[in-house]
């Protein structure tokens, strides 16, 4: 199996140093990310801009088997919808779920909406 992981931080490094010790997995990418994920990932540098379209081509060409979306940023601008649509397997929320913690003012008012809980 290969596994791409996005993002460059520490639970993105998490993922890539728990992968690599999967018998399952054959090799895992990051993209970006970072020094210390190099030393058990194959650290590629792709614009993760709103379309994905470079790093579908990139996925669809290595034959990734699974994507690992970690930061809010590209789960908000809706990588998973795009991954899927091109019929890849792809964890993490879609951008309508990626809302809850894209935007503050959107989860203050479903917490409303749905009474619950919450600070001021």
């Amino acid at each position: 199996m290969k596994v791409l992981v996005v993002g460059s931080g520490g639970r993105e490094h998490a993922f890539v140093w728990k992968l690599a010790q999967s018998p399952r997995v054959e090799k895992v990418y990051a993209v970006p990310g970072n020094a210390g994920m190099a030393q058990q990932a194959e650290c590629r540098d792709f614009p993760l801009k709103a379309d994905f379209a470079e790093l579908i081509a990139f996925c669809k060409r290595e034959r990734i088997d699974l994507t690992l979306v970690g930061p809010e940023a590209p789960l908000v601008e809706g990588i998973v919808n795009a991954f899927e649509s091109a019929g890849l397997r792809v964890f993490g929320p879609n951008r309508a779920a990626a809302e809850i913690e894209g935007s503050k003012v959107f989860s203050k008012d479903l917490m409303a909406k749905y009474h619950i809980p919450t600070a001021q």
